[in-house]
């Protein structure tokens, strides 16, 4: 594994994303001086924190699995997680409703999953949920080590006994064919194949390898921290600070200082010079690459979406914490969204009810859209009119699908749009990075080595292993590595 050269005693994170924060973890517990560079008043990057109205919401990703990262991050300065963040498994994780009006709840426990899907389907679809089960739990024991949790320093780095294993499980065929193998109601095929919508494709185009995705939601568990998901970087920074790190707040980087083809510092939007023997970037990863002076790699972007935040007084007996509301077409709407830049003209909805950041007898939901990315030739114009029919256009399909009385009940309201993810500084417009196409995954995605200022490091969604609170966890203990020359 390549590594940094030369000193790596002072290193500068720039950004206090989970990336970041993980990264700033990892390398405190191995002796390194770290300073964490964060223009925003608080740390969490995506995972932020909007109030309105006396409402809060989470901004970013409501879904959180595979806690054994975060308490991995933490053990790295010999912290436990408990001692920080009370974590509550959901049951269920997703509650997913059909447009034939029946509705399958996604248990974590096998057993009680497949006597669900027995009861909603029947029991040859239970058959199968149990050997997706195995096909998929084996999947992540094959691609943890060597393909996720790994530093690549070129594509031979995939040649290994467990690729030919993947080969021959099917790995590298279609997602969409892979689940067609186990499950024939169309219900079970859309929540076990959603989920590559995550990595920025339809589940027709996404590698099967991407089962595990739907793996770790739907077997894993999925937990909801105390205090909402803003709850994980809160209590990240506070490890951090509680053992050296330095977090300044408030503190933009507008560029990387070189001298003899290694970084030896950072600027900031005040004229300050920050030395530093490394420097790790976590902004998206097009403005880090600015920032350090890389050269831009053409990169095919996964598609946005719009979130929903509205503050309300209704309450919905039906719904459980993450709600997946299905329409009726299916491959078309990736098509509409992915393919063509159009909106979804019946769209599935992610609706997530939190158990808190409602003032007593209120309720806050975020609702989630999956939307065309701007980079499309003709992007849509979110500014143009289009932000308030769109929303509007939500609360409708809302309505349509059991929420009744939504729109009387709302007391604030807040639209994200493309528009508004691109001024945070994200490319393309959209939160979700570059897609997992094939020529974006494992070796080929982008590294996280500079190519030529040999100490600047990237980390986050952008470059390896990929999107998600897990990858994103897992992208800061591999760039740490780099730095310090840890273990695979």
């Amino acid at each position: 594994m390549r590594r940094v050269s030369g000193p790596t005693d002072r290193v500068i994170v720039v950004g206090a994303g989970l990336g970041g924060l993980a990264c700033a973890l990892h390398l405190a517990g191995a002796g390194r001086q770290v300073t964490v560079l964060e223009r925003e008043p608080v740390p969490g990057g995506r995972a932020g924190r909007l109030a309105v109205g006396g409402y809060e919401f989470d901004t970013g990703p409501t879904v959180l699995t595979m806690p054994d990262l975060l308490e991995e991050a933490l053990g790295a300065v010999g912290e436990r997680l408990s001692d920080w963040l009370r974590l509550t498994p959901l049951d269920p994780a997703y509650r997913a409703h059909y447009p034939d009006g029946s509705t399958l709840d996604v248990i974590t426990d096998t057993a009680r999953m497949a006597a669900e899907i027995g009861r909603v389907c029947g029991p040859r679809e239970a058959d199968g949920y149990l050997r997706f089960v195995d096909f998929a739990r084996q999947l992540w024991r094959l691609e943890r080590a060597d393909f996720i949790e790994r530093n690549f320093d070129s594509p031979r780095d995939l040649v290994t006994l467990n690729l030919l294993k993947l080969l021959w499980m099917g790995g590298f065929r279609r997602l969409q064919s892979k689940i067609d193998q186990f499950f024939a109601d169309p219900r079970t095929r859309r929540i076990f194949s959603f989920q590559a919508m995550y990595a920025g494709l339809s589940p027709h185009d996404a590698l099967a390898i991407y089962a595990v995705i739907a793996y770790l939601d739907s077997v894993a568990g999925v937990y909801f921290p105390e205090g909402g998901i803003h709850a994980v970087p809160r209590a990240m920074a506070g490890a951090a600070e509680k053992h050296g790190v330095t977090i300044r707040y408030g503190t933009t980087v507008t560029g990387v200082e070189t001298a003899g083809g290694r970084a030896v510092g950072v600027r900031t939007a005040d004229g300050e010079r920050i030395p530093a023997d490394v420097v790790v970037l976590n902004p998206d990863l097009p403005v880090a690459w600015a920032l350090s002076g890389a050269r831009p790699r053409p990169l095919r972007y996964s598609p946005s979406c719009v979130v929903l935040h509205v503050g309300s007084t209704q309450e919905y007996s039906r719904i459980a914490h993450h709600n997946l509301h299905f329409g009726r077409a299916w491959r078309g709407t990736f098509d509409e969204v992915i393919r063509r830049g159009e909106l979804m003209s019946d769209p599935s909805l992610l609706v997530t009810r939190p158990p808190a950041g409602a003032p007593g007898g209120r309720h806050a939901y975020y609702v989630l859209a999956p939307v065309p990315h701007l980079a499309h030739r003709q992007p849509l114009d979110w500014e143009g009119g289009l932000r308030q029919r769109y929303a509007d256009e939500l609360v409708d399909v809302l309505e349509a699908r059991g929420y009744r009385g939504f729109r009387d009940g709302i007391e604030v309201a807040q639209l994200v749009t493309p528009t508004d993810w691109a001024t945070s500084g994200l490319a393309a417009g959209t939160p979700f990075g570059a897609a997992h196409t094939f020529r974006q995954t494992g070796p080929f995605r982008p590294g996280n080595l500079h190519p030529t200022v040999d100490n600047v490091v990237f980390v986050g969604s952008g470059t390896q292993p990929g999107v998600g609170v897990p990858m994103v966890l897992i992208s800061g203990k591999l760039a740490a590595h780099r730095v310090t020359g840890g273990a695979r």
